[in-house]
């Protein structure tokens, strides 16, 4: 063999050895979601784009269905060791993942312990206090928040002499304006999305009223729900006297109630904000944008609202190198000019002040009006012990029992006080069922 073949021999195994180590490099990372359409196209984006930012690490997104078959698929994974690192998972199964303290790595920690800098001051109180334990320690990333705000047909509201640049602020304004709508041909005044989320759940945090007791299950399992008092009876009496002339008309649960607003059946319409993009997509007529309406004579109302959405959970049991890049992953979507891009592209609140303050520099509330309302209204005021979200088990199937009820006071066939009487003695059969299980009851 020649000098040059040896050469050429020596240059290709060192080529190889090289292109080998290169690739040990990268690290994959398993990020197991249930975003789908558009908005699974920008969590691929963000993901994409962290990608191509650094060479050690690769998140690889999984789409694995709605949230409860996501939560479900990484339960079952977690049990043959097969888990993913990073899991999205709606809010209202934050109790549920906290309690399977063995099966999660909390965020504060593994930033803490990567060496990853982080803040907790950095984020909304509204929004990552959802998410923290009793002692303030943020378990989980907060990463899709929306808040509910309230959508009206300008043009629906000029038709029936209404002032289409000034959106109701309390629930008799509201009820005034729905009148003069049906009044003026509209199939109904007003409807909602996600009834409890919208009607229970930040209504009672608009109003700095109790969800349960133990600062909302905050405090501890043995939390016991008190729905049943008279504010919310009076509002969902209301809801119901109002169903009987369509001022209100019950759509349905989930997002039901949307297309009703966007065909101009509904001139007002309460719903996610996460939606807008959708709404104005969608609808053929001028959208005007406000808060969540309040009762006035509410002392301390209005308050500030709750999230919905989820939240990214960090799973056990992977290897250090993955929870390295799981950190700076976060780091990353924790830059203002991510956030901004995230918020602005989906809809969905921005998780940081920064994010927020580079979008207004940016002018682009001034170019989408109503864009802020979703962040004007959950960080109206401090988060109280009653408006700093919830943390009660099982309540998904909670919150099934409490629509259950309201849809039988809207039908008539109970009077609120039964109906959230009802709600609240099927809910704290959950919750004590769920205490029972927990190991650290």
């Amino acid at each position: 063999m020649t000098s040059a073949s040896r050469l050429l021999q020596v240059a290709a195994a060192t080529l190889v050895l090289a292109l080998s180590c290169e690739a040990r490099a990268t690290t994959d990372i398993a990020w197991w979601h249930a975003m789908s359409g558009e908005l699974g196209k920008q969590l691929e984006k963000l993901a994409s784009d962290f990608n191509a930012s650094q060479s050690d690490y690769r998140i690889v997104p999984a789409y694995k269905g709605n949230y409860t078959e996501t939560v479900t698929a990484a339960i079952f994974a977690f049990r043959s060791r097969s888990q993913p690192a990073i899991v999205q998972v709606n809010e209202v199964a934050t109790a549920t993942m906290t309690a399977a303290k063995g099966a999660i790595y909390p965020v504060h920690s593994m930033m803490r312990d990567m060496g990853e800098p982080f803040s907790l001051n950095d984020y909304l109180p509204a929004v990552s206090g959802y998410y923290t334990d009793a002692s303030g320690n943020l378990l989980s990333f907060p990463f899709n928040s929306s808040t509910p705000i309230l959508y009206y047909n300008k043009a629906m509201f000029r038709d029936a002499g209404l002032d289409a640049e000034t959106p109701p602020k309390t629930w008799p304004e509201l009820g005034a304006a729905a009148k003069r709508l049906r009044e003026h041909g509209a199939v109904c005044g007003f409807t909602t999305s996600w009834p409890s989320w919208i009607h229970v759940e930040n209504f009672s945090a608009f109003h700095n009223l109790p969800l349960a007791t133990r600062a909302n299950g905050f405090a501890g399992l043995d939390a016991e729900l008190t729905i049943n008092n008279p504010v919310l009876v009076k509002h969902v009496a209301q809801l119901a006297e109002w169903q009987k002339t369509k001022l209100f008309d019950y759509s349905g649960r989930g997002q039901s109630a949307e297309p009703r607003f966007q065909n101009g059946e509904c001139g007002i319409f309460i719903g996610s904000s996460a939606t807008r993009a959708d709404i104005k997509a969608v609808s053929k007529f001028e959208v005007g944008y406000g808060m969540m309406p309040y009762w006035p004579e509410i002392a301390g109302a209005p308050q500030n609202s709750i999230i919905g959405g989820a939240t990214l959970w960090v799973l056990r049991d992977r290897p250090r190198e993955e929870y390295k890049g799981v950190a700076r992953f976060f780091a990353y979507l924790s830059q203002p000019g991510v956030q901004a891009a995230w918020h602005q592209n989906t809809g969905y609140l921005p998780v940081t002040r920064a994010a927020f303050e580079l979008t207004r520099a940016q002018g682009f509330y001034g170019r989408n009006p109503g864009f802020s309302i979703s962040f004007e209204e959950i960080t109206l005021h401090p988060p109280t012990e009653n408006s700093k979200g919830i943390r009660l088990g099982s309540f998904v199937l909670i919150r099934g029992a409490i629509e259950d009820e309201l849809e039988q006071a809207f039908a008539g066939h109970k009077s609120a006080q039964a109906a959230l009487d009802a709600a609240v003695e099927r809910g704290n059969k959950l919750l004590r069922q769920f205490e029972r299980a927990s190991p650290d009851r």
